[in-house]
């Protein structure tokens, strides 16, 4: 993991950024249920009223209201309002006082409106509590107006406000705020604005969780968007990463890994880790943000509901710490298997055409059936582990509304809460358990990614067998250029208790041809590869021009090199991308001219497109004997001082076989020729033979020599050549 996050540290001004733009977003998110609670409570059940003072009062209500209270109070009320207009309307300063007015004008307001309600009773002949009206609250008002006139009407009136206050019982004390409500609720209804009121503060309060949603909306994009490039740009350079040290691994490192692996370490693996990056930055951080945030909202909070959370995030921890446990180590397997899988989806891919001829297509399917069932088997069980945390999810998001429902019920029923409250609680409760959820789901999927960064990382870590020397040597300016020299070399292959060359020396020199001619698997690929460093010597140097080639940049000693490997390669394009494939300075005059001397200009000029025919990728559409002669001119389209054949003519038939090699030692008469071949008929003319036997040089010296002194050339020649063929070499000597 830690992996992962040094990717993400990358990019840490793009992290920062998104952290902040999450926190606005959980701001939004958390404040929403506070709006929907006001819409709930006051917008709905309250008038939209937020205040036990109104706004605008007639006379007769404020005197009514001003003789229950204290004379300070009753002045800081009078103070509070304008002069009463023609309609004898009243308007609250804004400037005024307003935490001092509540203060003083709630109790009033419920003794206010008790009384309305006494004279609404009265009126009706009930002994229930009957809603008032406005007729109601003007009769109660000229009352206390009347009453007023007696001597010490304030303090009986006081005094009477005391004992009535006495014997509300606990729960309305508790809430003389909403009830005070009321009154003004009711003096807005006998001034006819009640609606209006109402209308205004739902408008006004869903305007301002509109704005918070369209708010959070945009940051959840930006967030997205952000998280997103730098997903991506860690998969770019990762993949980068993965790609320039693979290109400079030895054969070595390839072997150790295998193809398949690295393709899918360079694709699949960087995937997942890109995936987990996203989930990392849209997920995850979020989470802790709107979990804190929920936590505190609901502990600011007087419910009394809170343990209920602590029981759901108690339970959601066991079910993931359960799940982790089962599902961790499948995770962790999953990558092992696609790996498999690759492998053998590649090799059946491959070897097509010789499974289709041994009728093996039987085994192979079942044995890509195996590998297949087995990653299918491990993604089967994942993908039911976690669509088994689903339902146990969501029992316990449902229990834990039921529990909220069940004792905010009971909670409203003693008026400890209001409905908007156990709404606004039972949304913070679901963003906790979501922000659980959401780190439960990062938690299954991160050891999947930190297998995957695990492998990346293995592979860029690798260090390359071949590199470049800290101080390289130059190739001498004078003397004889594309001397190659072989001096007392051994080398076994990496793992292997047994050399496959032993003791080899010899020099091929320019304007010479140097065959390498031996059985199969006697080591003439291994000599030839030992030259461009595809490999280094165990023992002894390899030297080009007096310079080892260990001394000198691989980018150095490949200039001088045209190279044609034993199997030929060729990249999609066309037939001209392919034969400049060694360099910007190759001319279209140098790829024909190269391309005549490897004999493929006859059926490259076949094609209705000539030179800028395609070519699919791999050399799919041309046949071996073509791909073969078209390697040949890439490494001639060079110019190299150097020229290496590894087996290179082999798909070639006699004629052309000859014709190539006249062609080509007219063009190399300059340059050192090194050819490995398995046919006398390619090698009769060298001008130096080697002939290898398990791994050791058993012959040196041209075909004469080595038929006079060579056992085991004498016995390849017998091999390929009739008796009247050797008779007439010896007559031609």
């Amino acid at each position: 993991m830690t992996k992962i996050f040094k990717q993400l540290g990358r990019h840490w001004a793009a992290c920062l950024a998104v952290v902040a733009l999450l926190i606005v977003q959980a701001y939004c998110d958390l404040s929403l249920p506070d709006y929907t609670s006001k819409i709930v409570d006051t917008g709905i059940q309250q008038g939209g009223i937020e205040s036990p003072v109104p706004d605008t009062v007639r006379s007769t209500t404020l005197q009514a209201l001003e003789l229950l209270m204290s004379e300070n109070d009753a002045a800081l009320a009078d103070e509070a309002y304008t002069d009463p207009d023609a309609d004898g309307m009243r308007t609250l300063n804004p400037d005024a006082d307003t935490a001092a007015l509540e203060n003083a004008f709630t109790t009033p307001d419920v003794v206010l409106y008790m009384a309305a309600a006494k004279n609404a009773a009265t009126a009706a002949g009930a002994t229930d509590t009957v809603v008032p009206t406005a007729y109601d609250l003007d009769a109660v008002a000229t009352q206390l107006a009347a009453a007023s006139q007696a001597p010490g009407a304030r303090e009986m009136l006081q005094s009477q406000l005391t004992d009535g206050l006495a014997q509300l019982d606990e729960t309305v004390a508790d809430s003389l705020s909403s009830q005070a409500m009321l009154l003004v609720a009711l003096e807005y209804d006998a001034q006819g604005i009640a609606h209006d009121v109402q209308m205004s503060y739902l408008l006004r309060t869903g305007g301002q969780m509109l704005a918070l949603t369209l708010l959070m909306v945009a940051v959840a994009v930006a967030v997205g968007f952000i998280a997103s490039r730098v997903s991506a740009a860690i998969g770019r350079d990762l993949r980068r990463d993965v790609f320039r040290t693979v290109v400079g691994y030895s054969n070595a490192e390839i072997e150790k890994f295998s193809t398949a692996s690295l393709i899918t370490r360079t694709t699949n693996d960087i995937q997942q880790v890109q995936f987990v990056c996203v989930i990392l930055l849209r997920m995850v951080a979020y989470a802790p943000i709107l979990g804190i945030g929920g936590i505190m909202h609901v502990a600011s909070g007087n419910t009394g509901l809170e343990w209920i959370i602590f029981v759901a995030v108690a339970a959601l921890l066991a079910l993931i710490a359960v799940l982790m446990n089962v599902a961790m180590p499948k995770f962790k397997q999953m990558q092992v298997l696609v790996d498999r899988l690759n492998l053998v989806s590649r090799e059946i891919l491959t070897g097509i055409m010789p499974i289709r001829a041994f009728s093996r297509e039987e085994f192979e399917e079942k044995r890509f059936d195996r590998a297949n069932t087995d990653l299918m088997k491990t993604q089967l069980f994942t993908n039911r582990t976690m669509v088994a945390m689903m339902p146990f999810m969501t029992l316990i998001m449902n229990g834990t509304s039921l529990l909220i429902v069940w004792f905010g019920g009971k909670a409203m029923d003693l008026g400890n809460m209001q409905v908007g409250e156990m709404i606004a609680f039972i949304t913070y409760t679901m963003q906790i358990v979501m922000s659980f959820l959401m780190l439960s789901m990062v938690a299954v999927m991160l050891p999947r990614a930190g297998v995957a960064a695990d492998r990346i990382d293995e592979v860029i870590k690798t260090p390359s067998t071949i590199h470049d020397p800290d101080a390289p040597k130059a190739l001498p300016a004078d003397g004889t250029h594309g001397v190659v020299a072989f001096h007392d070399v051994s080398f076994r292959y990496p793992g292997s208790d047994e050399d496959a060359l032993e003791h080899i020396s010899f020099t091929a020199r320019p304007g010479e041809t140097t065959a390498i001619i031996g059985s199969t698997g006697c080591g003439k690929s291994t000599l030839l590869n030992l030259i461009p460093r595809f490999y280094d010597v165990t023992e002894g140097s390899v030297t080009i021009d007096g310079v080892d080639v260990r001394d000198m940049t691989q980018a150095q000693l490949h200039d001088e090199l045209g190279y044609v490997p034993q199997k030929g390669v060729l990249f999609s394009g066309t037939i001209t991308s392919n034969l400049k494939f060694g360099g910007d300075h190759i001319t279209d005059a140098d790829a024909e001219q190269a391309a005549e001397i490897a004999q493929a200009t006859e059926f490259i000029s076949a094609k209705p497109e000539g030179f800028d025919s395609p070519i699919a990728q791999g050399g799919s559409n041309v046949s071996g004997g073509q791909k073969q002669r078209l390697s040949i001119a890439r490494a001639i389209a060079k110019h190299p001082q150097i020229y290496l054949f590894d087996d290179s003519f082999s798909a070639l038939d006699y004629k052309t076989d000859v014709a190539l090699r006249r062609a080509l030692k007219a063009k190399t008469d300059n340059a050192t020729v090194i050819i490995v071949a398995q046919r006398i008929s390619t090698v009769l003319h060298a001008n130096q033979i080697l002939v290898l036997d398990e791994g050791r040089l058993v012959g040196k010296g041209t075909h004469a020599q080595l038929m006079e002194s060579c056992p085991a050339y004498q016995e390849i020649a017998r091999s390929q050549l009739s008796q009247k063929e050797l008779n007439l070499q010896k007559e031609g000597e």
